[in-house]
């Protein structure tokens, strides 16, 4: 059944299947092949739908929609430029900073690389940027929403491993933050290179007021966080909380959205929903296939036959999961691979909160990498950069998005400090 799941999965994957597809027609096969009842399709396709936490998935993309429609993401970049605005390259500096702050918003890498895109990349063509390096910029910082609390990859992880996804969101702070502040190093360092402008300086009441404009966004991460830590709400009541808060902020204060906008909001949020639940679905039947021929233990023992030795198992670990991340989406990558790795990782001591962080942070990489990635699919679209072009101008983030990588796998505490 293993030959047949990953044959038929190679195969429709180079066909340019869709991955929920994919997923879904390798484990029919491998279901007719075993002589299964095909009943079986049904009942795992509706187990695996059938959780509580998963309807935070839902919830967080309409709030997403509804913070895009709002004016949001505007009032994040004004308050971003206010304070660098007096630093060379303040664009660049700000595209990072935005990047950090609507990651503790949306939860989705690839909705803010589109909504950092579609403001930012046109300015800084305005004022000379290269394109290449404007392109990049944005589709990295945008992939830092995956790593920042809320993110989607995290509750998946969370329900896929039963590991607390409170504990995720607060252990995803230091890392994104990190991986930020490693952007902002890097932009300033093109800016100063190449003698990229400042906006200049903005006085302490255009300061005040743009935080005032800003204040009811960026008070969603921290009622998100310490709502979900305090124990006020669970991650899918949260979901439901920013929903509503940000509803009432974009047609009461900000007064950007109407009635009549609605609708379409909810199109929106229902379509992207329903892409990530049909991938959820898929993969959890093929992850069950695995499952039932015990592959996943058989994996676990092939590797730690390798060798003993916990640094050399972790280098080998990250490396399966870089390669993944090129190939497929963290949704369907999480609920693939957790199953299988994360018994590998507790058996050599490492805490599932901090391996759900490793397993994210390598799959963010993946939404800059071809020949999937999406992230970096949105930046191409949006400045119309080649691909080709585009992988070139992203290795230096590359390079520090490793460098993270390595840090909280090989020193725990830069995960799980705050959680304890």
């Amino acid at each position: 059944m293993g030959q047949i799941l990953f044959g038929l999965f190679a195969v429709f994957l180079i066909l340019g299947i869709p991955i929920g597809f994919v997923m879904g027609l390798a484990s029919i096969g491998a279901i007719f092949h075993a002589d299964y009842p095909i009943v079986l399709l049904a009942q795992r396709f509706f187990t695996s739908l059938d959780s509580f936490p998963l309807m935070a998935i839902p919830l967080f993309m309409l709030a997403g929609s509804i913070m895009g429609y709002g004016g949001i993401t505007r009032r994040i970049v004004d308050f971003a430029l206010s304070f660098v605005g007096n630093i060379r390259g303040s664009l660049a500096h700000v595209v990072s900073i935005t990047g950090i702050m609507m990651g503790g918003i949306s939860g989705s890498g690839v909705a803010d690389t589109a909504a950092i895109g579609t403001i930012m990349i046109p300015e800084m063509t305005k004022r000379k940027y290269d394109l290449g390096f404007s392109a990049a910029l944005v589709a990295a910082s945008g992939s830092i929403g995956l790593i920042i609390p809320p993110s989607i990859a995290m509750i998946i992880y969370g329900v896929t491993t039963n590991a607390s996804i409170g504990d995720l969101f607060v252990a995803g702070i230091v890392p994104g933050v990190l991986i930020g502040l490693g952007f902002l190093l890097y932009s300033y360092y093109v800016a100063k290179k190449y003698d990229y402008p400042k906006e200049g300086k903005v006085s302490i009441k255009g300061k005040w007021q743009s935080f005032k404009e800003a204040i009811w966004a960026l008070a969603m991460p921290f009622i998100i966080v310490f709502g979900i830590r305090g124990g006020i709400f669970t991650a899918t009541e949260g979901g439901a909380v920013v929903v509503t808060y940000s509803l009432l902020v974009s047609m009461f204060v900000y007064k950007e959205i109407k009635v009549k906008d609605l609708p379409k909001i909810m199109f929106e949020a229902a379509v992207s929903t329903a892409t990530i639940a049909t991938i959820i679905a898929a993969t959890s039947l093929f992850s069950w296939l695995l499952t039932s021929q015990q592959i996943p233990q058989q994996i676990t023992t092939a590797l730690l036959g390798v060798t003993d030795n916990k640094i050399l198992l972790l280098l080998i670990i990250n490396f399966i999961l870089l390669i993944t991340g090129m190939f497929l989406d963290s949704g369907p990558a999480i609920m693939l691979l957790a199953p299988i790795l994360a018994p590998v990782a507790a058996s050599l001591g490492v805490d599932p909160v901090q391996f759900g962080l490793v397993m994210v942070v390598n799959l963010t990489i993946g939404l800059l990498t071809p020949p999937v990635g999406t992230a970096m699919y949105v930046s191409s679209n949006i400045s119309g950069v080649p691909i080709l072009k585009l992988s070139k101008k992203l290795l230096p983030f590359w390079g520090i998005m490793i460098g993270v990588l390595l840090l909280i796998t090989y020193v725990p505490a830069v995960t799980m400090f705050l959680v304890r």
